[in-house]
């Protein structure tokens, strides 16, 4: 591999801030940009990461190459922590959107009203006080070799902290990855629910999949 190409793991840094927002919206919609589902960057981008940057950035890491952040795992082992703020950030991004809402498009509106009326029913159940963790990674950095290292890395530091298990709520259809390659990699698959919002956009169904990992 050139070294243009070589992947670097490292932790979290606050000059990663804008660099994770970006990435989060260019691969929102299924490992690409955000923007034919929901045209407002600040506001996805808010409630996908801002807890995990601006509260509780020791357990984020990025993937660096030729530099550049090219992809993030952002993690959270205080359950308790991030719900509580979540209450008043998505009180906070809910005031924000229907204020900008009549200046949307169809799409965005679309999107809007799926998270208020339809959203909740489609989130599988999660483990209660169990640490969890999403990650994206840019196209041109999505290898098994560089996800497995960002995964290790975050376990570690998990480990270290004393934590026995971890979850993750992972997009799953057939044409990119399935629950079986997480079983390979010794994750137990919970439960799926079909996200109905990405229908009249995508060829197949798309699921949202609960994985545990028994850290021992």
């Amino acid at each position: 591999m050139s070294a243009e190409r070589k992947a670097e793991i490292r932790s979290y840094q606050p000059s990663d801030r804008d660099a994770i927002r970006h990435l989060c919206c260019e691969t929102g919609f299924l490992g690409n940009p955000i923007d034919p589902v929901f045209e407002d960057r600040e506001i996805f981008a808010d409630y996908l990461t801002s807890y995990y940057t601006d509260i509780e950035p020791e357990s984020a890491f990025v993937v660096v190459q030729g530099g550049e952040v090219r992809g993030y795992l952002l993690g959270s082992r205080r359950p308790f922590r991030q719900q509580v703020y979540n209450l008043w950030s998505n009180l906070r991004l809910m005031v924000k959107g229907v204020l900008r809402y009549r200046r949307y498009n169809e799409a965005s509106k679309k999107f809007v009203r799926w998270i208020l009326m339809q959203a909740w029913r489609e989130v599988p159940a999660t483990p209660r006080r169990v640490a969890h963790f999403h990650f994206n990674v840019m196209p041109e950095a999505r290898q098994l070799a560089t996800a497995r290292a960002l995964t290790a890395a975050y376990f570690d530091h998990l480990r270290a902290h004393g934590e026995k298990q971890v979850y993750g709520q992972v997009v799953v259809f057939e044409d990119r990855r399935g629950a079986a390659m997480f079983e390979r990699y010794g994750f137990k698959v919970l439960n799926r629910c079909e996200i109905t919002k990405y229908r009249d956009l995508h060829p197949e169904k798309v699921y949202l999949c609960t994985v545990l990992k028994d850290l021992a």
